[in-house]
């Protein structure tokens, strides 16, 4: 496939696997990439030291272009930038922070950046900040959401509508009929996030994999809008907030409950009672732990399918 979106970060295939924390390491990234898609390391989740090294072994793994997910909001970000830059990583998602912080210096070092936002006011933001390309995110996805709840298929053609840089959707998009229906809408590619927690190289423990293949329709929600907007799988922890939301919590007894490392604890470790189990509305359609490679394979294959099929309705 020739679009925006291969040709501005020299791959095959339009898809991008996200940068999610405690599940994007080398292993997955590399994979991803080695298949023709954009691996993402996610660095929100990494010590500086720990991202060079991720950064190495990618290198070692690979030979086709990869990225660095940075949410922005993160410690140790002059670090974690620094790092990047010396290690000639080639493309930056940036997310959860002002695009204008870190575009420019990124850009003078020979970098693509891409911005990741949830409504067309940050996206319009972002491309006046100077990013390459735009995630719109719909409220479907998994982890840390925009305040508007606005979902996909609404999101992206009214991000459509006024982007002049290409445009990446992510969401609820796990099988190639999304990526079509993302691209038919607008988008120039798609990113994934929640289907690439439940493949063979993602670095979540084997129970949170688990625990998203057996997910159901209505087994996440939205949550913890005072602090940030999450999405959740419901397991006790979650229980935990819906109960203390009945007393009118205030925001510092809604962060103590929280604590530290809740999503290390549930999502690495392997906590499923007080752990963070961060994944979108889409695992419910997820009923496979797969390679990665496998995963890239299957969604273009369904997508030229699909594609094929709508092409002789009209």
């Amino acid at each position: 496939m020739n679009n925006p979106i291969t040709s501005l970060f020299g791959i095959k295939y339009p898809l991008i696997q996200g940068g999610m924390i405690w599940n994007s390491g080398w292993r997955l990234a590399s994979a991803v990439s080695n298949a023709g898609g954009l691996g993402l390391l996610g660095a929100g989740s990494m010590y500086p030291e720990v991202l060079r090294e991720h950064i190495q072994k990618c290198k070692k793994a690979t030979d086709l272009p990869f990225g660095v997910n940075v949410p922005m909001l993160y410690p140790d970000i002059e670090e974690i930038v620094g790092i990047i830059i010396e290690e000639k990583v080639p493309i930056v998602f940036t997310s959860a922070g002002n695009p204008k912080t870190y575009t420019a210096r990124l850009k003078e070092a020979g970098i693509t950046v891409v911005h990741v936002v949830s409504s067309v006011k940050f996206a319009l933001k972002a491309q006046d900040a100077g990013v390459d390309a735009v995630v719109a995110e719909g409220f479907e996805a998994g982890g840390h959401n925009g305040r508007e709840e606005t979902t996909t298929l609404t999101l992206i053609p009214m991000v459509k509508e006024h982007l002049k840089v290409p445009l990446i959707a992510a969401g609820g998009i796990a099988t190639g009929k999304a990526m079509l229906a993302a691209m038919v809408l607008g988008a120039d590619g798609v990113q994934l996030g929640s289907r690439f927690v439940a493949s063979e190289e993602s670095s979540a423990h084997q129970l949170f994999k688990e625990a998203v293949v057996a997910a159901k329709e209505g087994d996440t929600e939205l949550t913890l809008k005072e602090l940030a907007p999450v999405r959740l799988l419901k397991n006790k922890f979650y229980q935990d907030v819906k109960d203390l939301y009945k007393t009118g919590p205030t925001v510092e007894e809604l962060k103590e409950l929280l604590g530290r490392a809740r999503a290390k604890r549930g999502m690495f470790e392997g906590d499923m009672v007080e752990g963070e189990l961060e994944i979108g509305q889409i695992s419910g359609l997820i009923h496979e732990i797969k390679p990665a490679g496998q995963i890239v394979a299957e969604m273009i294959t369904e997508y030229e399918k699909a594609k094929s099929q709508i092409s002789q309705l009209f």
